[in-house]
């Protein structure tokens, strides 16, 4: 039997996965995700006894008492409840089906207090859903609750029949278990033929009821992850406030960066040609000779500052990229790559700004790695459309070996990415080549 590590996508359960020479249908009945799921089935009929009578009831007087002015405050209190026995169902399924479902958008109140607090409650679809789970589950649970046993202890009793029918002729008078009888006729499972038929038939009840429970089981996923999980809705929600943290905080390290280059480039170097150009005023008149070498000094500063916003007005935004488009703008930065870089565009129109701009500086970062750790001697750039997605492709033959989830400039550029709902797939082996492919949604130039 040997031995791997990994991930049971069934449970969810991050787990040691063996390879066993026996069949998995001969295993079931004997494994613990088995045994997890029938005492799940177990639990749920008196859970759900328990949640269908507080909802009913709650609700039920809730709705007797709107005449009054408790109505309101018992149908809230209702709700509230229902969400909490909510989150006891999501907690036994994670632990039981190792279903990873995650909680339901919080309250939102605008105000604090109780009046809020109510209004609240009563204006959350989670509220409402939880209220519907704890309907709806009772029936199914009872239902599940009666296949799940009556399989499991038909199965085991036929199964084990060869060990125990020995009680029916010593303890209740009769040779063996009864299949048919009437006023003239029985017939019991008694001879050695017979039992062993018996106990066939327990075996395939036996080996059938993992499945059948795994069945039922699968029913209460889709009911938990439905209707006491997060909806699509609020899961986009929190999705796009995430995002909305990863780009303010890329702005905000742009603008640092922005800042220290120019603190420590540009702006020193217009300091120091401001005192030159001050000196050699002095001594314009005094030594016209060293006043001309130091105008000549400023010069060379002046092209040195002059060259240095270029590159930090390219790093922004570079110019080609708003006249000519992609095409160029990858061209230019090819051409300053260490190694020889191939580059094909092929896009029927030009993309929006935000997404160009996007699409550049990626590829302008990919570069720069390719230059700085790739000891590559060729690379390609390959752009392209595909529906409604912006496709690039980076490929070089170096050493390979990048990683995303190491945390190094590629994490970065994922985030950036996924902050406008694009990927980055890096494939690395050790070794090489390199193939770096990203995808950003396809939208087109206003016009």
């Amino acid at each position: 039997m040997a031995t791997d590590y990994g991930y049971d996508s069934g449970l969810g359960f991050p787990e040691t996965v063996r390879r066993h020479r026996v069949p998995a249908g001969l295993r079931a009945p004997f494994e613990g995700r088995t045994w997890r799921e029938f005492g799940y089935v177990l639990l749920s009929l008196p859970i759900s006894i328990v949640m269908f009578t507080y909802a009913v009831t709650m609700i039920s007087l809730g709705a007797g008492l709107l005449v009054t002015f408790l109505g309101i405050p018992v149908f809230a209190a209702g709700l509230a409840g229902c969400r909490g026995l909510g989150a006891l169902e999501r907690a036994r399924a994670r632990g039981l089906l190792g279903l990873e479902v995650g909680d339901p958008e919080p309250l939102r109140m605008r105000k604090s207090g109780f009046m809020a607090w109510m209004g609240a409650v009563l204006k959350s679809g989670t509220s409402w859903r939880t209220l519907l789970y704890s309907v709806l589950h009772l029936p199914w649970a009872t239902f599940s609750f009666v296949v799940a046993v009556n399989f499991w202890v038909y199965g085991w009793a036929l199964l084990t029949y060869p060990l125990w029918f020995w009680v029916f002729p010593a303890y209740v008078g009769q040779d063996g278990l009864q299949l048919y009888g009437d006023q003239t006729h029985h017939i019991y499972l008694d001879n050695p033929f017979e039992i062993g038929v018996t106990a066939l038939v327990g075996l395939l009840f036996t080996l059938a009821t993992p499945w059948i429970v795994r069945a039922l089981t699968m029913v209460d996923r889709v009911m938990v992850h439905g209707l006491l999980g997060p909806t699509r809705l609020s899961a986009r929600v929190v999705e796009l406030e995430s995002d909305r943290g990863v780009v303010v905080d890329t702005a905000a390290a742009d603008l640092r960066r922005i800042e220290r280059d120019l603190h420590d480039g540009a702006q020193a170097r217009l300091v120091a040609l401001a005192m030159d150009l001050g000196l050699a005023k002095e001594k314009l008149t005094e030594d016209p000779a060293a006043a001309a070498r130091m105008v000549d000094e400023a010069h060379g500063e002046v092209k040195t500052a002059l060259q240095e916003l270029r590159d930090l007005a390219r790093g922004i935004h570079p110019a080609v990229l708003t006249d000519r488009g992609l095409d160029a703008a990858l061209s230019a930065v090819a051409s300053r790559c260490t190694v020889p870089v191939q580059v094909e565009v092929d896009l029927p129109s030009r993309p929006a700004p935000a997404i160009e701009g996007i699409a550049y500086f990626t590829v302008s970062e990919l570069l720069q790695n390719i230059s700085k750790h790739s000891r590559a001697t060729f690379a390609a750039v390959d752009v392209w459309q595909v529906e409604n997605r912006l496709m690039l492709q980076v490929v070089d033959n170096g050493v390979g070996g990048a990683d995303v989830s190491s945390g190094s400039g590629l994490a970065g550029l994922a985030e950036r990415l996924d902050a406008v709902d694009g990927i980055l797939v890096v494939d690395s082996p050790a070794g090489g080549p390199t193939r770096v492919t990203a995808e950003l949604p396809w939208r087109g130039e206003r016009v």
